[in-house]
């Protein structure tokens, strides 16, 4: 994989924002994950932790154990040093989403804007592998690429106070699910009974950046099933491990 020009920034008092190109495809993606686990298996002393997002990569530091300089110097031979392989696993994982106006509360406004059917609608948005860029603004939010152009509209000018956990939605280009109840500025067009986020398990989120999402229509029945096999810890998720 070939190397990029980054740009290292002063994020505060104590983070460096790292910066690729501003494009949005897998290969910057990958990159940054390859630099993140080498970063991880340096365990440079004074690095609290370090998040990632389509094309920037943000290093948090304690500035009482490393100064920012000394700090950048190491990330820019950590990043130059040999190309070896690092080796991770992309997995797919299929989402079950009910797209039922009583879950879209911006469903029905939504196809009217775009003259779309609810059948034609759920078939495009169902059809992409969409590609998990990153996670944040909550816990377990999923940033999705991936979503066909006919389906791309921009953000709520006046966001809703209280969007549902589970709420699938479509801002700008992206889509993607709240993991919990929030105040959000995405159109809702639909709800999965899959929580995103538990802080009570060891590992709360179990989507990385890097894996693949597919959604697949469910009713609003299925809906109520999945949500009991959910809460009884009977759920199976369907997954493809890619190397």
């Amino acid at each position: 994989m070939k190397a990029f020009n980054l740009l290292f920034k002063t994020y505060g008092n104590s983070a460096v924002l790292i910066e690729w190109p501003a494009e949005i495809n897998e290969i910057i993606l990958d990159d940054i994950r390859i630099f993140s686990k080498k970063i991880k298996a340096c365990e440079i002393k004074g690095v609290v932790d370090f998040n990632f997002v389509y094309n920037s990569l943000l290093v948090n530091y304690d500035n009482s154990i490393i100064s920012k300089d000394k700090l950048i110097i190491s990330l820019q031979k950590i990043y130059l040093k040999s190309n070896d392989t690092v080796n991770f696993q992309k997995k797919t994982w299929h989402i079950p989403v009910c797209y039922d106006m009583n879950f879209g509360m911006d469903l029905k406004s939504f196809l009217k804007e775009k003259e779309l059917t609810l059948e034609a609608f759920i078939s495009m948005h169902s059809s992409p592998l969409y590609t998990v860029y990153g996670i944040g603004f909550l816990p377990g939010f999923l940033y999705l690429g991936g979503l066909p152009s006919r389906l791309i509209t921009p953000r709520k000018k006046i966001p809703s106070l209280n969007v549902l956990k589970g709420s699938v939605a479509i801002g700008g280009d992206q889509t993607g699910i709240y993991p919990q109840d929030s105040p959000g500025g995405w159109h809702v067009i639909g709800k999965t009974p899959i929580p995103l986020f538990d802080s009570n398990k060891e590992i709360p989120t179990f989507v990385s950046a890097g894996d693949r999402i597919k959604f697949y229509s469910i009713s609003k029945s299925e809906f109520e099933i999945f949500k009991i096999e959910v809460a009884t810890d009977i759920y199976e998720f369907k997954r493809i491990v890619n190397d």
